[in-house]
């Protein structure tokens, strides 16, 4: 009989890599530990939900039951697991102890807050980083009864396509960043500050080149202070400031772990036997790539690894698409610094290439009409994990 299989996870990892699985090993059994809701939702379009006007029911398209049925799996949704005893192939549950044959780590990211949240400002400060965040935002915004002003803190990926969807859904945005223009991993910043353009012609606010020093209950509102003595104030404040690998579990089992997530070979297998890492959480090779296509290819190849033929994961060369509808965006950032942007185009039609000292395509970036360029880039550069 095929070993069970026990995942730590229920996101686009956890269940990708069940349904790759469950096309290899219809009855294998797998147990599917997760700390919230396991409800079965496409993580990318939460950032969508407010201009399509979708409550958080209309974004799961599977409750954790009918993923345990529809998949044959045991779901143990709002289940912590405490501890891993690799050695044992023990899971620690609060007082329970359950044994697993292998195990899969597909426990995400995690959102980092430069400062403090006072207590006083629960339900009006939050992260989201899963449907269950979203149903707590969304339900803040709906408890107002109107149109709310928001400050994003944060101009990267995520605070960027939630300011554009709340603007489209008819909310006030101010955006605060100690960088100098959008997307700064993501372009370079010519680029950045045509996005900034055309946030400003949407009415969002831009407040570049600040960061927030405290955050202050004022009554029905939050105050917000900046570094350079001004102060604002919002109904509500979303924080995307980035995400760091949630891997304090594996690190405290004895796992080998990096800043950039727990390390893991090309075949997704972890320092410990019987033990590999997948998703937001897995530094692969050296490379953690927290996007959707990485995933998914790492899904594929370790349900075949899994099902008794090793396969190694590699990455293409795949740009990311960024929702920002307010100006179209897409990047393939270089994995390392370009000795050169060569930007090319008019007004907010832009290309940026990033070439390296033997002019050779390292990367790319590309804003408005130029984004149509997007395919015959990627064929020419090189990949993420080749």
């Amino acid at each position: 009989m095929t070993a069970p299989l026990t995942l730590i996870g229920s996101g686009m990892a956890g269940l990708g890599l069940v349904r790759q699985l469950r096309a290899l090993q219809p009855e294998r059994p797998i147990t599917l530990i997760t700390a919230d809701s396991g409800d079965d939702y496409s993580k990318p379009m939460l950032s969508t939900g407010f201009s399509k006007r979708l409550p958080p029911e209309r974004l799961a398209s599977r409750s954790a039951f009918e993923v345990a049925e529809e998949l044959n799996v045991v779901v143990r949704t709002q289940t912590r697991v405490d501890a891993i005893d690799p050695a044992k192939r023990l899971l620690s549950l609060g007082a329970e102890r359950l044994p697993y044959d292998e195990l899969v780590l597909a426990t995400g990211a995690v959102p980092t807050p430069p400062f403090a949240i006072p207590e006083a400002l629960t339900g009006r400060v939050f992260t989201i980083n899963d449907l269950d965040d979203y149903r707590a935002f969304h339900a803040a915004l709906e408890a107002l009864g109107r149109p709310a002003r928001v400050a994003v803190v944060g101009i990267g990926l995520v605070g960027c396509e939630y300011a554009n969807d709340l603007t489209a859904g008819g909310h006030g945005v101010e955006m605060i960043a100690p960088e100098a223009a959008p997307l700064p991993r993501l372009l370079p910043e010519p680029l950045g500050h045509a996005l900034g353009e055309a946030f400003l012609e949407a009415g969002i606010a831009l407040r570049t080149g600040r960061s927030v020093v405290e955050l202050r209950d004022e009554g029905a509102r939050v105050g917000v202070s900046l570094d350079d003595g001004a102060a604002l104030e919002a109904d509500l404040v979303l924080v995307a400031t980035g995400l760091r690998p949630r891997s304090e579990l594996a690190e405290a089992a004895g796992l080998s772990v990096a800043p950039e997530g727990i390390r893991t070979d090309r075949y997704l297998a972890t320092s410990a036997p019987g033990i590999h890492a997948l998703g937001d959480v897995a530094c692969v090779d050296g490379v953690n790539a927290m996007y959707v296509q990485p995933l998914q290819a790492s899904a594929k190849a370790l349900a075949a690894t899994l099902a008794g033929t090793p396969t190694a994961v590699h990455y293409g060369p795949w740009p990311v698409l960024v929702k920002t509808p307010l100006l179209p965006v897409v990047s393939l950032p270089p994995k390392e610094e370009p000795k050169r942007w060569r930007i090319e185009g008019e007004g907010r039609n832009l290309s940026a290439l990033a070439e390296d000292a033997d002019g050779r395509l390292i990367g790319f970036a590309l804003t408005g009409s130029q984004v149509r360029r997007k395919v015959e880039l990627a064929r020419i550069a090189p990949p993420l994990l080749g």
